[in-house]
């Protein structure tokens, strides 16, 4: 497998509906003018993605369910039988991202429980395959919202009552799509069916490109986390307030960007201002109030609080806000090393993105494998992977899934 020679690929009719899968889903919420997706949680395109994720389940007669945090399910075997093998990762997206990011790792786990049935496997576990809701956190600004609630990692009153930028909560959109907010909440029912968790995802780096390695395993994530910096100042008029008596928030913001981007190259972490909100938003008014966005992550903790604590220093009078942080996440080892032994001693590689696998790590032995990409371009329209590597990667999962799912499968980093 890591050579990613053409016998280490699934067969033509695995491959064949894989393709077709990836051709039924492309269009969905894709934005004509800039040829990124829109798909974010319960919206229309994300409608249309839970529908296709419906038919999946249908046309391999799998038990198809939606939990009560709106996570979608479907299942070969008992699901109250326990020690479930589960796969998959979330169809939403960020605003104007790729097609690959979320998409590849559910296709790709309905590809490779056909490349089982298509060897014959007759697995001695249940095995699911899950679509997370709200993994980017592109409309409510809280990343892996569906795995954050199931496993209790965000309180229910606090996740409902987060707006978007119309005003609307994740309570009622979760109404108006049929959902019932009031049930949200930790689900310790589901979480007890589950053994392992195995995820694919299209690598967002660089750290495979021009090796011949086709596929990856993780080894962590790294902390990181999101704050809101609001910005306060005074609304005037830009060509008769002088400098001198002027209120304004913006060079507070540019002064807190700039810092945000010396300590990261300083630190060898990662910072980005990549969201802002300025009102009244007047090209001749002086703003009355910034707010923006800050993502950080890196190594470690301490670099970590080290970078916001600058950062925070240098935005001169603003309110800062954590709305989000997920600590350092190490894959559980022992199921990691027997993945890539699995897959012929892949190459194991850390990365700074989080993942719906690094939430339900805390909770559930979780791996994940990343699909080459050669340009290392995520969150954008210009992310790819090559088809071969993505079938490379529908093959890597289905060798993985294939070792976890026989009757000897209750070993190291597997039995909970």
């Amino acid at each position: 497998m890591p050579e990613g020679t053409a016998e280490d690929l699934p067969g033509e009719e695995v491959a064949d509906g894989f393709r077709r899968m990836w051709r039924d889903l492309l269009p969905v919420g894709r934005h004509d003018a800039t040829g990124g997706y829109r798909r974010h949680a319960w919206t229309s395109a994300d409608a249309e993605c839970r529908d296709w994720f419906a038919a999946q389940a249908s046309e391999r007669g799998l038990a198809y369910e939606t939990d009560r945090n709106g996570n979608q399910w479907a299942w070969l075997g008992d699901p109250g039988a326990g020690n479930a093998v589960v796969t998959g990762s979330h169809l939403d997206s960020v605003p104007d991202g790729g097609a690959y990011d979320g998409p590849l790792g559910v296709v790709g786990a309905f590809a490779a429980l056909d490349a089982l049935r298509a060897r014959g496997v007759r697995p001695q576990r249940p095995l699911a395959v899950v679509n997370f809701t709200e993994e980017e956190g592109a409309r409510f600004g809280l990343a892996c919202l569906g795995s954050r609630l199931m496993t209790g990692a965000v309180r229910p009153e606090t996740a409902g009552a987060l707006r978007d930028a119309d005003g609307v909560t994740l309570a009622a959109a979760m109404e108006r799509a049929g959902r019932d907010p009031e049930a949200a909440g930790r689900d310790d029912e589901r979480l007890a069916r589950i053994g392992v968790f195995v995820e694919l995802h299209v690598e967002q780096g660089r750290h495979l490109a021009g090796t011949p390695h086709p596929v990856g395993v993780a080894s962590a994530i790294w902390p990181h986390g999101r704050w809101r910096f609001d910005f306060h100042g005074e609304a005037n008029h830009a060509g008769t307030t002088r400098l001198e008596d002027r209120r304004d928030p913006m060079p507070a913001y540019a002064a807190a960007v700039l810092a945000a981007r010396a300590g990261a190259e300083r630190l060898g972490a990662l910072a980005t201002f990549g969201r802002v909100r300025v009102e009244p938003n007047g090209t001749n008014a002086i703003a009355s109030l910034v707010t923006a966005w800050l993502d950080c992550r890196a190594p470690d903790a301490a670099l970590l609080d080290r970078l916001v604590e600058e950062t925070t220093a240098a935005a001169e009078g603003a309110r800062v806000t954590r709305e989000s942080y997920t600590p350092v996440v190490d894959f559980d080892v022992p199921l990691r090393d027997r993945v890539a032994r699995v897959l012929g001693g892949a190459p194991v590689l850390p990365t700074g993105a989080g993942h719906d696998a690094g939430i339900l790590a805390g909770e559930i032995p979780s791996a994940m494998l990343f699909v080459r990409n050669p340009t290392g371009v995520s969150h954008s329209p210009h992310e790819r992977a090559e088809e071969a590597d993505c079938l490379a990667g529908v093959a890597a999962l289905a060798a993985v899934l294939e070792d976890l799912l026989a009757p000897a499968a209750g070993g190291p980093g597997v039995a909970r």
